[in-house]
């Protein structure tokens, strides 16, 4: 029987599977168009939602999918047509049609041979995972499942529809893909896959930095990510595209004890929303700990970890190829995520002024993360913690009615430091500014003519010194 949720995707591809089987081709359904509609998505939504894409596979080759979708389709792009995907619009749906294939990586290559085919049942083989090895036939709508995905949903366990190593060693991704499927659909992954993953994890190496950061992005934003993030560092896989993780796994010992670094930072990625930066934040805030890492008299300490880790954050975010944008925010959270505890309850303005100037659009961000890095046992300090979060939040949001901290700068702009000293730009008129700036943040907005009066004070002082 097909799954009601899997009707309203039946109905959207009638015009297109009566124009392939008019051509004599078969096509169908395939992958998690059909896994979701049988289990239904990850995050709990809509299976089959407004902004949901169709998949199909079928026996036409691309030179004959684009000609049978053309004056069907509102537009049609061909970027993926050499290996085989020919994509489409109609109606406001995106459909990606692809020719039965195998995907087999050449060793030492980073780019996949692709072979068309003739054969689903073939093309069902050559896939990542038994739940993903689905089709329904159209207009037929029968469902094809030679590998048993639906029993592996229904008893929730990852395999793969060959030998795992023949499957991975096709497409290495598919080894931290496994880590997505773990955490998005709560599957265990079978014995063959854990030791084949442990045994092909230097294979991981010819997977371009794009692709697995585009795979460990989708990981880290589902809402349970940490099955996943155990998964990728018992199989050995995070050595090989972010080591510092399983650095954190520091030596215990009886005398020196301290929090399980590791343990505690998959917590904290699971504590947060499924925000990327924040969550990307969590993963590395403490990755400085390993290199810091010292006994003294009070026991293990940490000093200076948090500019550490932003570093090293940065390091491994570009060779990930992440945007630029999207490294300052996350190294910025990672730099400031101790900032909080420097201060004790009863804050000064002043210091709550400069922590959303340094914070900046990051502020809430930054807000979250300090209260999921508290992942105590210790109930009376973790309702300590979340009264000190409460308080300042509560303040911010004063400040904020009061003084747009959101858009904090000196209250006099460059124009109006020049007009008022009478000096041309240059070096003189970003020096006053600054100053004006540490008056902003150490009294608040004090009004144009008491600003005006400091102005003139400060620049007859300048010129006091020169004397």
């Amino acid at each position: 029987m097909i799954p009601e949720r899997l009707l309203p995707v039946v109905d959207e591809t009638a015009q297109l599977a009566e124009r392939f089987a008019r051509a004599g081709h078969h096509i169908y359904l395939v992958g998690g168009t059909v896994r979701d509609a049988i289990a239904g998505p990850p995050s709990g939504g809509e299976a089959f939602g407004p902004d949901s894409d169709i998949d199909l596979t079928t026996d036409a080759l691309p030179d004959e999918i684009e000609a049978l979708i053309r004056g069907w389709a509102e537009s049609v792009w061909t970027q993926g047509k050499r290996f085989g995907t020919v994509g489409a619009l109609h109606a406001g749906r995106r459909f990606e049609i692809t020719t039965h294939r195998a995907e087999v990586y050449l060793p030492e290559s980073r780019k996949p041979e692709v072979r068309f085919g003739r054969d689903v049942i073939s093309d069902l083989s050559r896939r990542d995972f038994t739940v993903n090895a689905m089709a329904v036939s159209l207009p037929a709508i029968e469902l094809i499942d030679p590998f048993d995905g639906l029993g592996d949903l229904a008893a929730r366990r990852l395999r793969t529809p060959l030998e795992a190593t023949t499957s991975f060693s096709d497409d290495p991704l598919r080894m931290l893909r496994a880590a997505r499927f773990i955490s998005a659909y709560g599957l265990q992954p079978v014995d063959g896959v854990i030791e084949a993953v442990k045994e092909l994890a230097d294979r991981l190496s010819i997977v371009s930095a794009e692709r697995i950061r585009d795979e460990l992005d989708r990981l880290i934003v589902l809402p349970d990510p940490e099955p996943g993030l155990w998964f990728v560092v018992r199989t050995g896989l995070a050595d090989r595209f972010l080591p510092e993780l399983p650095a954190l796994e520091l030596e215990q010992d009886a005398v020196h004890r301290h929090k399980d670094v590791l343990a505690h930072t998959i917590a904290v990625v699971g504590k947060t929303r499924p925000d990327k930066i924040l969550r990307l934040a969590a993963l590395l805030h403490d990755i400085g700990k390993p290199r810091t890492r010292a006994i003294g008299p009070g026991g293990v300490t940490f000093h200076h970890h948090d500019i550490v880790g932003a570093r090293m954050a940065r390091a491994r975010l570009e060779a990930l190829h992440y945007p630029n944008e999207q490294i300052d925010a996350i190294c910025r959270l990672v730099e400031l995520h101790l900032r909080f505890h420097t201060y004790k309850m009863g804050w000064t303005d002043s210091a709550l002024r400069r922590y959303a100037r340094d914070a900046g659009p990051l502020l809430g961000r930054l807000n979250e993360l300090t209260r999921a890095d508290c992942t105590t046992r210790n109930v009376e300090r973790a309702l300590e913690l979340e009264a000190r979060v409460d308080e300042v939040e509560a303040r911010l949001v004063e400040l904020q009615a009061r003084e747009a901290l959101d858009a904090i700068r000196p209250e006099l702009d460059g124009n109006a430091v020049m007009a008022r000293l009478g000096i041309p730009p240059g070096p003189d008129v970003g020096r006053a500014l600054d100053y004006l700036m540490e008056v902003r943040l150490d009294e608040g907005l004090l009004g144009e003519e008491a600003v005006l009066r400091r102005l003139d004070a400060w620049w007859a002082a300048q010129g006091a010194k020169e004397d």
